[in-house]
């Protein structure tokens, strides 16, 4: 009801008529001698205000402009409405570093089948374990095969997501998606107790296919995981990405330690598996956590009214035009990853010890060389690109074609396929341990700063409504990227073993 209301509208029992009546005796008044001035209609009724002029309710409540559904509290609890009205913090950052977490675990798996290419190789898939010779021509391809049985998931769901995105409860998806790589790592952990020696081409195909399942239900769960962070403030997103980043370095560590902890592999892998399903089954229950915590409810609920107020009045995007805008942007993301797939961690890795006096032991040689030195140089080249933010956009396609040449550079370092150090036929031009260490933290460096100003910029070569689906387009160049680069990576064993002069 609104507006304006007068006192004899309303009943008024025995003892306020005599009040009224006896106009010479005293009177009950306010500070404000000839009207009160009320804030709700229940306080009028408890006051029974006694003067002779109407009372008007301010402000009216229909005068604020609301909509009609919150005007009439429809669909609003109470804990909503304390929400609106004291928009809460983000107190001791418990959102910021739960989005680290699930960014971290966003990339674990990738990274953690990966980093055990020792494991793999030199124990499960070696003639000295299964007394079979032939098996080694298996651990000599585990990397090209794992990386390509991981990234195949990846590049299906990013391009599908592009121009069908995934539907469904984001509940349902993340739930599902950590319960599979949970029961997958369960089953990794089986295996490395279990004596595969009598089985061990069955057991490599057995590992590919578990690989096949944890990176489908990785894709899932990753697409939601930025699907999280888009309902909070952009800095959000910055830590899953920043997670992302951290994710190698924290597995390259977790490698080395349980290296050094335990020397014997199969221990080590144990360890080092259980490790990685105890990160899954935090994320598991941080997800849990979030509706609990204010700053997230309130931002999951701008963000329902935002997808009310925009829903049935969604164009399709001219995905043409947005491709030959940001196409040059496209092509730099493309190409760093493909030059550092094809090096990293196929080449990578298998580069050997040149000098017996170098500073990292033999055993440790590739963990530090490789995965510890490019997960945390590609770290602090991500880190560094919002600060220096050099070359622009116009002119960042020529350090990232400039890249192409760490490709020869690590082919002419000490790289061979496997142990038999006699079958390379290309000649070594680079047998000094620190020049190597060199070019390899040159690489990681570039890799992280160029990726990270190429995924900056895209967005911002279209207009502002559709520089959402040029970041979707970014990030299936990215796993594309990827995608070519594994592919190529199995070109390297050829050209070193068959071509020399």
């Amino acid at each position: 009801m609104a507006g304006t209301y007068k006192k004899q509208e309303f009943g008024v029992g025995g003892e306020e008529q005599t009040l009224l009546k006896d106009t010479n005796g005293p009177r009950i008044v306010t500070k404000d001698d000839k009207k009160c001035k009320l804030k709700t209609y229940s306080t009028f009724l408890s006051r029974k205000c006694l003067g002779s002029e109407p009372v008007r309710l301010s402000p009216g409540w229909e005068g604020t402009g609301r909509p009609d559904d919150e005007l009439n509290f429809k669909g609003v609890t109470m804990d909503q409405a304390d929400l609106e009205l004291n928009p809460p913090r983000d107190r001791l950052n418990i959102v910021y570093f739960i989005m680290l977490l699930h960014g971290i675990g966003a990339l674990m798996p990738w990274n953690m089948f990966i980093t055990a290419e020792g494991y793999f190789q030199k124990y499960k898939l070696s003639e000295t374990y299964t007394g079979d010779p032939n098996i080694t021509y298996y651990g000599n391809m585990y990397v090209g095969s794992v990386s390509f049985a991981a990234q195949i998931p990846n590049l299906l769901f990013n391009w599908v997501n592009v121009f069908i995105p995934l539907s469904g409860s984001m509940t349902t998806r993340i739930v599902w998606g950590l319960t599979i790589q949970a029961v997958i790592f369960v089953f990794t952990v089986v295996m490395a107790m279990a004596d595969t020696s009598g089985f061990p081409i069955a057991f490599f195909w057995m590992t590919m296919v578990s690989v096949v399942i944890l990176n489908t239900s990785n894709g899932i769960y990753q697409n939601s995981v930025f699907g999280l962070g888009a309902k909070l403030p952009g800095k959000y997103t910055g830590a899953i990405v920043l997670g992302s980043n951290i994710s190698g370095t924290l597995t390259a560590v977790i490698n080395i330690l349980t290296q050094v902890m335990t020397p014997n592999l199969r221990t080590a892998a144990i360890y080092y598996f259980i490790t990685a399903l105890f990160i899954i089954l935090a994320c598991f229950d941080t997800y849990f956590a979030l509706p609990i915590n204010r700053f997230y409810r309130y931002h999951e609920l701008l963000a329902e009214k935002e997808n009310k107020k925009d829903s049935g009045r969604k164009d399709r995007a001219p995905y043409l035009k947005i491709i030959r805008e940001c196409s040059v942007q496209l092509f730099n993301i493309f190409f760093v990853f493909f030059v550092t797939l094809t090096l990293f961690p196929a080449v990578h890795s298998g580069i050997k010890k040149s000098d017996a006096d170098f500073i990292v032991p033999t055993d440790l040689y590739s963990s530090v060389m490789c995965f510890l030195t490019f997960n945390v140089t590609a770290m602090i080249g991500s880190l560094l690109a919002p600060i220096i933010k050099f070359p622009n956009k116009r002119f960042l396609i020529i350090p990232v074609v400039l890249r192409a040449l760490f490709i020869p550079l690590f082919l002419f370092c000490n790289y061979h396929v496997g142990e038999n150090l006699s079958v390379r036929t290309l000649p070594v031009l680079i047998n000094n341990d620190w020049a190597y260490l060199a070019i390899a933290i040159s690489m990681g460096l570039s890799s992280g700063y160029l990726s990270s100003l190429g995924m900056m910029y895209c967005p911002t070569e279209v207009d502002p409504r559709h520089a959402s689906v040029a970041g979707m387009f970014a990030a299936a160049a990215l796993i594309t990227g990827i995608f070519f680069g594994v592919l190529s990576s199995n070109l390297m064993p050829f050209v070193v073993n068959n071509i020399g002069w």
